[in-house]
């Protein structure tokens, strides 16, 4: 009788998690990475992510999802993103920089071992203003050439819910 009640309580603890996942990913209109061949991000590799709109009344939220290890040797990161419209008459180019560790080099956002994942805000409640194909290059702005520890760089749309 034991066996059944914990077999059911796993059970319904599977359900839920999963339930609570496909809640989450549903306002999820895009989400890309490009992963870094040896974990070692190159001034000269700059990914280019292309994001298809079909609505452009919806208003979202965009973050850059990155991946580190143990041998980055920042505890920030300082990108330069380049937004440009569908028609490639319109482009923005933001300078960005984020904390990935605190001042005693813990490190923020998820992960376990050697790999460490956060997600860094963008851009908060905007809409894209023209349906078509929207392209995001992002290029790292550290002094290092190449950027050892990084195993990925991302970048996710999401509706806002409002």
């Amino acid at each position: 009788m034991r066996r059944k009640t914990t077999n059911s309580i796993f059970f319904i603890s599977v359900l839920a998690i999963l339930a609570l996942n496909c809640t989450r990913s549903k306002n999820v209109i895009f989400t890309d990475s490009a992963v870094m061949p040896n974990a070692t991000w190159s001034l000269s590799d700059n990914p280019d992510f292309r994001i298809i709109v079909n609505d452009s009344t919806t208003r979202t939220n965009i973050f850059f999802n990155i991946r580190t290890g143990s041998k980055y040797p920042f505890r920030n990161i300082w990108l330069f993103v380049t937004a440009t419209s569908p028609n490639g008459k319109t482009s923005i180019t933001d300078t960005l920089q984020y904390d990935l560790a605190d001042e005693k080099g813990s490190w923020y956002g998820e992960g376990f071992g050697d790999i460490h994942e956060l997600k860094l805000p963008y851009r908060q409640n905007v809409f894209f203003p023209a349906k078509g194909t929207y392209h995001f290059k992002i290029q790292h702005g550290m002094r290092a050439e190449d950027l050892t520890g990084v195993y990925d760089i991302g970048i996710r749309v999401e509706k806002t819910g409002r």
